[in-house]
């Protein structure tokens, strides 16, 4: 069995694990119909919607999403580097009503009502909930970097939510002279998606090395070390000799603030670096509703990793990036390996019957160029009430690889993205 099989494995024994035992046609004789709401239409409230009208058509799930278009942060980097189209990173909600029976309502959740067990909509209505599932995704800590606001990420793009700042970073990238300077700003731990920013620019580097040769990057970051650091700088070194530069924090790389329209990055010891593109991707926190729910302790919300629910408040779970899952990443993999747990937990609960054992997975692959692929994946479980990973059930891609090693994780990265996008939405 070949290590990329024993992945892909993992990855389907989550979600075995998570469906073990039911049986949809029986669960729904001879009960009233329960409600569930779902915030956040992303890849953990998606899957979960979807997976709860698969294991129990009785219950009555409602899936709140502002953008009728969700367009996914996985493959948002390919957009930056000319490999794919922001038409192709874009799902819809088709499916989701017709096939699977999931009642979508485009607007945004704005107030939850623990007591009364209520959620407010921006559009006018209330629903009413048996259980409640959050899945809100990030939001980011304006000010945080002093000049770093709504406004000035018109004009400094974070791209850091796929869809029209996608756009316009790609555009700034296009409209950039041959010779000038990308820098981009990455945040300290934690984080939506650990190695994005270095995949980011692993396709920047391969759209300037293409189109704009005598271009450099520059990467300003608040910390030592990142996700998959020996794989990046090693597909850097031999696909993009000295075209990029990292800085981490004890080199002071920890930028603190910007001025917008200069284009100047000011770091925490007084270093000033000026780009002719600026990339700041801003310190996160989970997503406007979990924090108006109470269900945040800080910037992100405590949850029991078994079922999801919150700890701070009774029939309400908090799933994907706005949650406490750690060891687990803030990944598009691990919210949909969450929101299936989830689904059968809650399916569990409202007959009473206690969840089964949890198995979750997430496998992240990263393009480095166009046929240089790299990944990690892990196995996680609950042991004492904490979530762990599973000893010796993942792994990364090996430091040393021949060129059809790494072109056929760029392809299964390609199969990975289809089949999961197609599981969540299609």
């Amino acid at each position: 069995m070949t290590r990329i099989s024993r992945r892909e494995f993992a990855a389907g024994a989550a979600g075995a694990a998570a469906l073990a035992g039911f049986a949809p046609a029986a669960l729904a004789q001879g009960r009233a119909r329960p409600r569930v709401v779902v915030v956040g239409g992303g890849f953990g409230g998606a899957t979960t919607a979807k997976y709860l009208r698969m294991l129990d058509k009785n219950i009555q799930v409602t899936l709140v999403e502002p953008s009728q278009t969700f367009y996914t942060c996985p493959f948002s980097n390919l957009v930056l580097g000319g490999l794919r189209t922001l038409p192709s990173i874009a799902h819809n909600y088709t499916a989701m009503r017709n096939k699977y029976g999931v009642n979508v309502l485009h607007t945004t959740a704005t107030k939850v009502d623990a007591a009364k067990k209520t959620v407010a909509l921006a559009n006018g209505q209330t629903l009413q909930y048996d259980k409640l599932v959050l899945s809100p995704g990030i939001d980011f800590k304006w000010g945080a970097i002093a000049g770093y606001d709504e406004p000035a990420s018109q004009l400094l793009p974070h791209a850091w939510k796929a869809g029209p700042q996608t756009a316009l970073l790609r555009r700034q990238l296009e409209a950039m002279r041959d010779g000038g300077t990308v820098v981009i700003a990455a945040p300290a731990d934690p984080f939506r998606c650990p190695p994005g920013p270095y995949e980011r620019v692993s396709m920047i580097a391969h759209y300037l090395k293409t189109k704009k040769p005598k271009s450099k990057i520059l990467i300003l970051d608040a910390k030592d070390a990142f996700s998959k650091q020996g794989l990046f700088m090693g597909g850097w070194k031999a696909l993009y000799g000295d075209m990029i530069e990292w800085v981490p924090l004890s080199k002071d790389g920890k930028v603190v603030k910007v001025d917008a329209k200069t284009r100047q990055l000011e770091c925490e010891l007084g270093a000033k670096h000026k780009g002719d593109v600026v990339n700041v991707i801003p310190p996160q926190k989970a997503g406007a509703i979990a924090m108006a729910a109470g269900v945040a302790q800080g910037d992100w919300c405590p949850i029991n990793p078994a079922t999801f629910e919150s700890t701070m408040r009774k029939d309400i779970h908090v799933i994907g990036d706005a949650s406490i899952a750690a060891p687990m990443p803030k990944s598009g993999f691990s919210a949909s390996s969450q929101g299936k747990v989830t689904a059968a937990a809650i399916v569990a609960m409202l007959q009473g019957k206690e969840p089964a054992a949890a198995s979750f997975a997430n496998t992240c692959y990263s393009l480095v160029g166009p046929d240089y692929g790299i990944s990690v994946a892990a196995v996680y479980k609950v042991q004492d009430g904490k979530m762990i990973a599973v000893p010796n059930s993942g792994g990364v891609s090996p430091a040393q690889a021949d060129p059809a090693f790494r072109k056929a994780e760029a392809r299964y990265g390609e199969s990975w993205y289809k089949a999961n996008t197609a599981e969540v939405w299609g």
